[in-house]
């Protein structure tokens, strides 16, 4: 039973350690990074589409994306997807492919960046916290129910800080990386 909870608690921390790690690859940092782009919903043929099954996307070169749809009608509609998504670049078409250009970052906006990605950070951080405070919950309903002792309750929230500890540590590290990342020149 407390090893359904902390399993449980365990599921959900890593899927949002896993979220938030999506959301740092969609991030831009020093230089040019597919996942900028990858998920970015194109309407294709009446229906919504994710780029990265529309076309093949790649980084020749440092400050540049070069996407390469895998049927030519598609490069409108993806040019478009691009000028309405809040990425901020101008798309370059050129025959059949998009290139898009990564101005350098300035300090200011790398200031920006750093604050935003310390507040998806504290995000990450709450929703680990809320999941150990329900799955504490659910650990004290079943003491209450008498269905574990006093003792197995502790022990169990015991395990769920543990888990809370290493996944918040987790983040830490993913922020501190996508941080220098960002400040790097």
């Amino acid at each position: 039973m407390i090893e359904d909870i902390i399993k449980e608690a365990q599921q959900k921390m890593k899927s949002a350690v896993a979220v938030y790690e999506q959301d740092l690859h969609g991030m831009r940092g020093g230089r040019a990074s597919t996942a900028l782009v990858e998920r970015l919903s194109v309407e294709y043929y009446g229906q919504q589409s994710e780029l990265r099954q529309l076309a093949t996307i790649s980084t020749p070169e440092p400050m540049q994306i070069l996407i390469r749809p895998f049927d030519k009608t598609a490069v409108k509609a993806i040019e478009k997807a691009i000028k309405v998504s809040d990425i901020n670049l101008n798309p370059n078409v050129d025959g059949d492919v998009i290139r898009l250009n990564m101005p350098p970052l300035t300090r200011e906006r790398r200031q920006e960046l750093v604050k935003f990605l310390h507040k998806r950070m504290e995000e990450a951080r709450v929703s680990i916290r809320n999941i150990r405070r329900h799955s504490n919950d659910d650990l004290k309903e079943f003491e209450k129910e008498k269905m574990i002792s006093e003792d197995e309750a502790k022990r169990g929230e015991t395990e769920v800080q543990k888990l809370t500890d290493k996944f918040i540590e987790e983040i830490e590290t993913l922020g501190k990386a996508k941080e220098k990342d960002i400040l790097e020149v």
